[in-house]
């Protein structure tokens, strides 16, 4: 994926393989066996996902350490 964060998000950030623009959809997560659905913005023909930086250090490594606490 290339391009830039923009103020209403990623949009202008086109998929390398297939030179579409990301698209906001519905998506499912899983980490330790547990699911989780979340908007993310992905590639709408090869579903390549785009995970923003502020959810993987915030809410996702939230969620996992509560997940290998358990």
């Amino acid at each position: 994926m290339n391009g830039s964060d923009t103020a209403g998000g990623p949009s202008s950030i086109i998929c390398c393989r297939c030179q579409r623009s990301l698209e906001l959809l519905p998506g499912k997560v899983s980490y330790l066996g547990s699911r989780f659905n979340y908007d993310l913005w992905q590639c709408p023909d090869c579903g390549m996902v785009l995970v923003p930086e502020e959810l993987a250090l915030g809410k996702m490594a939230e969620v996992e350490r509560l997940l290998e606490d358990k």
